[in-house]
């Protein structure tokens, strides 16, 4: 809030007055394209003007399907600048869940790239969508070109009319219903996260490399990079010798990485004839980590590596910086680090009782950063967040000397490249096949410990189905980025004591490990 006119300064506008300071300056690079600082300002601002003449306001839902282009972050700060909430979908999912999500959060906009024209197409006609707008040509006749509208507005700065309250963004996860939860964080909230600049960064000096989704925890650096007056090169996502090619031929300072990109970056052919000296500060997070390939990373790239734990529900709760990557002390690398300044963490039994250093339980976590609750979902909200604190359905401890162990989820998660599967969701369609009695599914690490999705089917007596036909069913319900790597058949499922399919027994069978 401004001391003296007392208007509220949002993320977006303290995005926009960095771009301000510096307009020549380079800004984003997407492939052959150099886009400065004065020209991004100028067609956020354009844009904001032209979301506005097509009727969009305060307290709306904008929604994009938009891969990682300039347009895309112009369209992000756009709405923000107007007081809209942003839901970002991730590309992989199926029209069903676009569709459902679409529904859920009431978009009054969305914003495509015209390669998800098709898809933007076959949604209009599934959901009531008051608008459907395209970032550029080619669009298919999807709806107006909102890049050649922004170019019809005036660039000049007007303020922004977001409150501290309102809802800056929805980040659908999960749910064990199927029904994907929508995450509701405040522009209030986002406005107090990273006031300072990334670390191992000065002012101006932060090459930021995206090659993950923006919908996901690039977006966050992008937002970061820019607002300290750096640069954000864009990649179209993840390929271990582009991301190279970039790191050298853009001088990164920055990026962000899951463990298992990590570890192809590292196996890659060209990782040895590739000058990676820019890179100052390398995080990943996201999904569990092996020390012994951080100890590698260490030794190839420096003291650059930075773990991030965090949830869409918590924000950031602990970080494991670059001076505790120390190759002689793997016991610092099997942690998530210790908790962020301003965090609170307790580890609950099943009971609610906190426990003492070293003991397991739940992760709990109280922070001005948690959510502030699921969309249109109380009964949920009110499961996870209890007497202020934050139930994370992580199990871990901490230890004596603060640092914080993740040991496993209570969310039976699958993190891929590019997103989440949930394996109930994924279990209930199979299930949901005719032929099929019952089917467990669990994640496998690969050869590059990428983790693929794996299930095991139980057909129902008599019955015949295949591995094609199944994996058919799941594209169509839930998009690839669910399909199964491999499914095998049993005539059972192994069981734990407590009855539940044995998910250990199967994931070490899948390794070819046998049942030891």
């Amino acid at each position: 809030m401004d001391a003296i006119t007392g208007h509220f300064h949002s993320h977006v506008e303290k995005i926009l007055d960095a771009l301000e300071k510096e307009p020549d300056r380079e800004a984003l690079v997407h492939g052959d394209r150099r886009v400065s600082a004065g020209e991004l300002r100028g067609l956020v601002y354009g844009m904001a003007r032209a979301l506005r003449a097509q009727g969009v306001e305060r307290g709306q839902m904008v929604t994009l399907l938009a891969g990682n282009l300039p347009e895309t972050i112009a369209a992000r700060y756009a709405a923000g600048l107007l007081g809209c909430a942003v839901n970002h979908l991730y590309a992989g999912l199926s029209p069903d869940v676009h569709a459902d999500i679409l529904r859920d959060v009431e978009t009054r906009a969305l914003i495509v790239d015209p390669e998800h024209g098709g898809r933007a197409a076959e949604l209009a006609r599934r959901v009531p969508l008051e608008r459907v707008l395209v970032l550029g040509e080619g669009g298919a006749g999807t709806g107006p070109d909102l890049v050649r509208l922004a170019a019809e507005e005036s660039a000049e700065a007007f303020a922004g009319s977001a409150r501290p309250q309102d809802i800056c963004t929805i980040r659908h996860t999960g749910g064990t219903t199927g029904h994907p939860k929508a995450i509701c964080t405040t522009f209030g909230q986002w406005a107090a996260v990273g006031s300072g600049r990334p670390e191992g960064g000065e002012a101006g000096q932060v090459r930021a490399l995206v090659c993950t989704t923006l919908a996901h925890a690039a977006g966050f650096m992008a937002d970061a990079a820019l607002r300290d007056g750096g640069t954000v090169v864009l990649l179209e996502g993840f390929e271990a010798g582009a991301v190279l090619a970039a790191v050298e031929r853009e001088r990164v300072s920055h990026m962000f990485l899951l463990p298992p990109l990590l570890y192809q970056l590292m196996d890659h052919p060209e990782i040895d004839r590739t000058d990676t000296s820019s890179l100052r500060m390398l995080t990943y997070g996201g999904c569990a980590s092996s020390p012994a390939r951080l100890a590698a990373a260490v030794r190839r790239f420096g003291p650059v590596l930075n773990q991030f734990y965090g949830q869409n529900e918590a924000g950031g709760i602990s970080v494991l910086p670059p001076e505790d990557h120390d190759p002689r002390r793997p016991e610092l690398l099997r942690t998530a680090g210790k908790v962020i300044e301003g965090v609170e963490v307790v580890i609950r039994d099943a009971e609610g009782r906190s426990l003492p250093a070293g003991e397991r339980g739940e992760i709990c976590v109280r922070s001005p950063h948690v959510m502030k609750g699921y969309w249109k979902q109380p009964e949920l909200t009110a499961e996870v967040l209890r007497d202020g604190w934050l139930h994370t359905g992580d199990i871990g401890f901490v230890d004596r000397d603060g640092y914080l162990t993740i040991v496993d989820r209570l969310k039976d998660m699958i993190v891929v490249v590019g997103g989440h599967v949930y394996t109930a969701e994924l279990e209930d369609v199979l299930n949901s096949h005719p032929h099929v009695l019952h089917s467990a599914v669990f994640g496998v690490p690969d050869a590059q410990r990428t983790e693929r999705v794996h299930a095991v089917v139980v057909r129902a007596p008599g019955r015949e189905v295949g591995e094609v036909e199944l994996c058919a069913l799941v594209r169509k319900r839930k998009g690839a980025m669910y399909e199964p790597a491999s499914i095998a058949f049993a005539d059972a499922l192994p069981l734990t004591d407590a009855g539940k399919p044995d998910k250990k027994l199967l994931r070490r069978r899948a390794l070819g490990r046998g049942g030891e």
